[in-house]
C-alpha cells in the first residue's frame, strides 16, 4: 500500500513502557504457574478432540510490525482444500474447541508470549502478518505499542465489532493510553470473559478477514 510505514520500525521505549513490560512479565509468569493444572487439562482435551498438534501457532504482527509466533490451543480440525478462510470456521471447529473459545481457555498458551514480551496485557489484538498492507492511514498507529491480550476493542464489542470500529478503537487506545486506563480495561475484561460475550460474529465465524480491497 502506498504511504504505509516501513515494517519493523520501532519507536524508542519510554520508562512507562519498561514498567509495563516488567509488570506484564510478572503477571504472565505468575499466571502460568497458577494456571498449570488448567493448562494440562485443556491440553489433554485438545489432544482428544483435535489431535496433534495441541498448540496452534500463527505468525502475527507485533510492535512496529515485527512478526512473532502467537500460541493458542488448537480448536479446529484441518481445513478441506479451498476452505481455509474464517467463513468456514463453523464446519472445522470441534465441540471442545467451541467451548474453549467461549471461555477464552484457548488463549492460555498466549501467556508464554506475554512472558517473552511479544505482547502486553493490554493493547490492540495481534493480527496476521498478511494484513500489513491492508491498513489505512492512521490505523498504522496501532503498531506504536505492543499488541495485547485484551484491549479497548475487546471491552466494546469484541469480535462483533465491524473492522472499521475495531481499528478505530485501537487507534483511540494508542492515543489515550495510560496505566489507569489499562487497569480499567483489565477490570472490564473480566465480566466480559465470564459472560462469554462477543466471542464470534455469528454462525460460528470468529472473525471475518480484513478485506484486502478496502476503500
Amino acid at each position: 500500500m502506498s504511504g504505509a510505514p516501513t515494517q519493523g520500525e520501532d519507536a524508542p521505549f519510554s520508562l512507562v513502557d519498561r514498567l509495563r513490560r516488567w509488570f506484564d512479565a510478572v503477571v504472565g509468569g505468575t499466571a502460568l504457574v497458577v494456571a498449570a493444572p488448567v493448562l494440562a487439562l485443556a491440553a489433554g482435551a485438545t489432544l482428544l478432540s483435535s489431535g496433534r498438534p495441541v498448540i496452534y501457532r500463527q505468525k502475527r504482527l507485533g510492535r512496529g510490525g515485527h512478526p512473532f509466533e502467537l500460541l493458542k490451543f488448537r480448536t479446529m480440525r484441518d481445513p478441506a482444500p479451498g476452505r481455509e478462510a474464517p467463513e468456514f470456521d463453523a464446519e472445522r471447529i470441534t465441540r471442545v474447541g467451541s467451548w474453549m473459545r467461549s471461555t477464552s481457555l484457548d488463549e492460555l498458551p498466549s501467556l508464554v508470549n506475554l512472558v517473552r514480551g511479544d505482547i502486553g496485557l493490554v493493547g490492540p489484538r495481534p493480527l496476521p502478518i498478511h494484513y500489513w498492507d491492508r491498513f489505512r492511514g492512521d490505523e498504522y498507529e496501532r503498531f506504536h505499542v505492543r499488541p495485547g491480550i485484551t484491549g479497548l476493542a475487546q471491552i466494546n464489542g469484541r469480535n462483533q465489532l465491524a473492522w472499521s470500529e475495531r481499528l478505530a478503537a485501537d487507534v483511540d487506545y494508542v492515543r489515550s493510553r495510560s496505566l489507569i486506563g489499562d487497569a480499567r480495561i483489565v477490570m472490564k475484561t473480566i465480566p466480559i470473559v465470564l459472560s462469554r460475550a462477543g466471542v464470534d460474529e455469528g454462525e460460528g465465524v470468529t472473525m471475518t478477514e480484513l478485506p484486502p480491497d478496502r476503500a
